[in-house]
């Protein structure tokens, strides 16, 4: 039964200057080689600006980017960025296949604290695809605080979290990621940056993954950068769901797009 190697790195990001993040992860994935995931935090060519969208890079050049480093490494490789569309700005989760192949997911719940509901707009989907016999939903920070959104219908295995997650809420994302993962009963990997930005918010990180019974798995040294490796199994899943399938007790319900 297919295992899945996932990578998160846990970085700093130079604000609102684009070519300079790719660089920095240019030196970073030049060094990854056998997984099969690697996962880059939220708005990872900019920081999270409500004006990102305006400095950001075009959209194709960050996707050609993604797409370089998914066939170099042959791997999944993915981070949400702010892309300006023909209708207006959105923080768009991009995953790159090796073969080119692209998978989006547009942030649905926009932080209105900050302002990002003004800035940009809200995804309408929720998305899931298929990478190497794993079944995975992203998700964009805020979405964290959503469970019916995210709620599993037995339809993913594995659900990641890309954010920018201020260090005063630390103990909401930790305690966020793992009740994701025991409700859902599915593997959780949440990647956060690190530093500060240009208002001068701190983050943590604090990047985990999350068995399906809530375990932490893997962890990254709280304001540290870092890199967070780990090895899922798709047959414990399925065999921790059998043996204990609460899922099946579900309520049934209808998302309203």
């Amino acid at each position: 039964m297919s295992a899945l190697k996932i990578t998160l790195l846990q970085e700093p990001l130079s604000w609102m200057d684009g070519a300079a993040n790719l660089r920095h992860f240019d030196s970073l994935l030049e060094n990854i080689s056998n997984r099969d995931l690697i996962l880059l935090p939220e708005m990872f060519t900019t920081g999270f600006a409500m004006e990102a969208a305006q400095a950001s890079l075009p959209e194709q050049e960050v996707v050609a980017w993604l797409q370089h480093h998914a066939q170099a490494t042959n791997a999944l490789v993915g981070g949400s960025a702010a892309i300006q569309t023909a209708g207006g700005a959105v923080n768009r989760f991009l995953l790159a296949e090796p073969d080119g192949t692209l998978h989006q997911y547009d942030k649905r719940h926009l932080f209105r604290m900050a302002g990002e509901h003004q800035h940009y707009l809200p995804g309408q989907q929720r998305e899931v695809f298929s990478w190497r016999g794993w079944r995975i939903l992203p998700q964009i920070c805020y979405d964290l605080r959503f469970p019916v959104f995210s709620r599993n219908r037995d339809d993913y295995d594995l659900a990641l979290y890309v954010a920018n997650w201020p260090a005063p809420r630390a103990h909401h994302w930790r305690s966020l990621l793992m009740a994701r993962a025991i409700e859902n009963q599915a593997y959780v990997a949440g990647c956060n940056r690190v530093g500060s930005d240009g208002n001068q918010h701190h983050y943590s990180g604090d990047s985990q993954i999350i068995s399906p019974q809530g375990e932490i798995l893997a962890a990254t040294e709280p304001f540290s950068a870092g890199r967070l490796d780990a090895k899922l199994s798709l047959q414990a899943l399925r065999d921790y769901r059998e043996r204990f399938p609460a899922w099946r007790d579900a309520d049934t319900w209808h998302l309203e797009q």
